[in-house]
């Protein structure tokens, strides 16, 4: 499918979307409870992943209209008869290959092309470490997987500046092991954020999990953190045997751009409650950048209005999702907007330094790119309407469909179907909001 935006004005308000991280761990969480049910979550291509993850190890998840019912498999996931197919969901592969060594037996883990090429190798290391098996099908460290238990905890070491996702699958499989895991990190964590979402989801739902040789910085408790450590014997029980998803900072990342490049008259964001999550960086981001926000956290409510903005430097070390968004920003801003400290960035659904580089170029932008930076000089770019590829990455496909509510005339975005991994009503919603959006 593809999607055309014409220059245009929005306003009004959204609702944000749930989280995806939070909705991937909490399916996960509840399989490995007895059961719970999952309020509000976002139903997605990539959660659709976890829930049939979930099933494959003998739990049974039920969609209603406004909450998942999950029937877990109580800390003792059974060996799949299938081969597991995590589709475009690295959340899912990542979480679920530390479930898979909980089995006594074999789990066979694939996805799409794109999956086919991310690194898995770190985890499968680790996974050994524990006495468990753990090969790439292909001896490259990408999937398909091969991953056989059962594991009864112990001592690992794996690089911190991979994947964080590598430690959360740990830590949650961790809590059921006889004798839990600790976390050696041999290089710093990148994206610790995302862990902190972890340790609080796994609070939610009664486990004890912390990270090792660090206070925290600026209030993420993973940042600088030498390990983790979880102890083992635990078990996964919810307050009353529910949870509910908070709304999702990368999602409200492209409402928020979408409000401060093209809200004359103000745009309001619901759902926007404080979480863990590191994205919620993007309002500190367009306020830097001159942005008119004002986040009222009590209430959940972003007010935001068309504003001159300016170019900036940002770190997206530990909020690589926030790049495109970024970049699109910088594209719109007067002067330089310097994103650093991204080569993680390049591991995700496509390379999305490079792929986020050679669209915003040709829609006009001036950009440089280099191996952990890229560099957007918004005074010298002028953005007209073209084609451009959404490169089969949900966030590439929005950042460049914001860019289109402010470049001259009409721009299309190829593969816009992808936003159903982490906004399916991505397009409706800035239909409602008065942009000009024809999808075909």
């Amino acid at each position: 499918m593809d999607a055309t935006i014409t220059r245009s004005s929005v306003g009004g308000v959204a609702q944000a979307p749930p989280s995806k991280s939070y909705t991937h761990r909490a399916i996960l969480a509840a399989g490995y409870a007895g059961g719970a049910i999952v309020h509000d979550p976002l139903k997605s291509a990539d959660t659709r992943a976890t829930m049939r993850a979930v099933e494959a190890f003998g739990g049974d998840v039920g969609e209603k209209e406004e909450h998942l019912a999950v029937d877990g498999f109580s800390g003792h996931p059974g060996v799949p008869t299938d081969v597991i197919d995590c589709a475009n969901s690295g959340t899912t592969m990542r979480l679920v290959s530390a479930t898979a060594a909980l089995a006594d037996g074999i789990t066979v883990l694939t996805g799409d092309r794109s999956l086919r090429s991310r690194p898995q190798g770190p985890l499968l290391d680790a996974i050994e470490q524990l006495e468990g098996r753990a090969e790439s099908t292909r001896g490259n460290g990408q999937a398909p997987l091969v991953i056989g238990g059962p594991i009864q905890g112990g001592e690992v070491s794996i690089p911190g500046d991979v994947s964080s996702q590598y430690v959360s699958a740990l830590l949650m499989a961790g809590a059921v092991t006889e004798e839990g895991i600790e976390i050696d990190l041999e290089t710093e964590l990148k994206s610790a954020p995302y862990v902190d979402v972890t340790l609080e989801l796994l609070e939610a739902f009664g486990v004890r999990a912390e990270p090792v040789g660090t206070d925290g910085e600026n209030g993420v408790r993973s940042a600088g953190a030498e390990g983790f450590s979880v102890a083992g014997g635990q078990s996964y029980e919810p307050a009353e045997g529910e949870y509910h998803v908070p709304g999702d900072f990368s999602s409200i990342s492209y409402l928020l751009a979408a409000g401060v490049l093209a809200a004359d008259e103000g745009l309001t964001i619901r759902g926007a409650y404080p979480s863990a999550q590191g994205d919620a960086a993007i309002v500190d981001v367009v306020e830097r950048m001159g942005g008119e926000v004002e986040w009222d956290r009590e209430n959940g409510r972003i007010e935001v209005e068309r504003s001159a903005l300016s170019g900036v430097e940002v770190d997206v070390g530990d909020t690589p999702d926030l790049l495109p968004t970024i970049a699109t920003l910088g594209a719109a801003a007067d002067g330089e907007t310097r994103i650093t400290n991204c080569e993680h960035v390049r591991y995700k659904e496509t390379d999305r330094v490079s792929a986020m580089a050679k669209e915003l170029d040709a829609l006009g932008a001036v950009v440089e790119e280099y191996t952990d930076e890229l560099v957007v000089d918004g005074a010298a770019s002028e953005l007209s309407g073209t084609a451009v590829a959404g490169h089969k990455d949900h966030r590439i496909v929005m950042a460049l469909s914001v860019a289109g509510l402010v470049a001259e005339g009409a721009t299309t975005v190829r593969g816009a179907e992808h936003v159903d991994v982490s906004f399916p009503g991505f397009f409706e919603v800035l239909y409602d909001l008065g942009a000009d959006v024809v999808r075909e």
